[in-house]
């Protein structure tokens, strides 16, 4: 997907950005717990960000990794630089071990 802006030069095409985090749980944490705390921080936080497209979840193994698309780098760079600390970030935060995040912005060069 591409956002196509109009100038007075003509028109910019610019790229969606993937925020893309990989990360494991803590030990004994609970699976349904975790994500309904994912559950609520995108659909009361995430989702309401300037440029906020999608997110998904997925795991392999013991493996998680969310994936969420914003129009612009600006857009994906701007949250997770300014993301404000909240309740609902705090409770998805408790559940992984921070050693093990990974994150990542992708640029999409490409969408079937």
């Amino acid at each position: 997907m591409c956002v196509t802006i109009k100038t007075e030069r003509g028109y910019i095409v610019m790229s969606n950005v993937v925020f893309f985090n990989s990360y494991k749980l803590k030990k004994g944490a609970s699976i349904p717990d975790f994500m309904e705390a994912a559950d609520k921080l995108n659909k009361e936080y995430i989702s309401k960000q300037k440029g906020f497209i999608s997110s998904k979840i997925a795991v392999d193994g013991d493996t998680w990794a969310d994936f969420t698309i914003f129009e612009t780098m600006e857009d994906a760079k701007a949250f997770a630089e300014g993301s404000d600390p909240n309740g609902l970030a705090e409770k998805f935060y408790s559940f992984l071990n921070f050693n093990s995040c990974v994150t990542r912005f992708y640029t999409v060069e490409g969408s079937y």
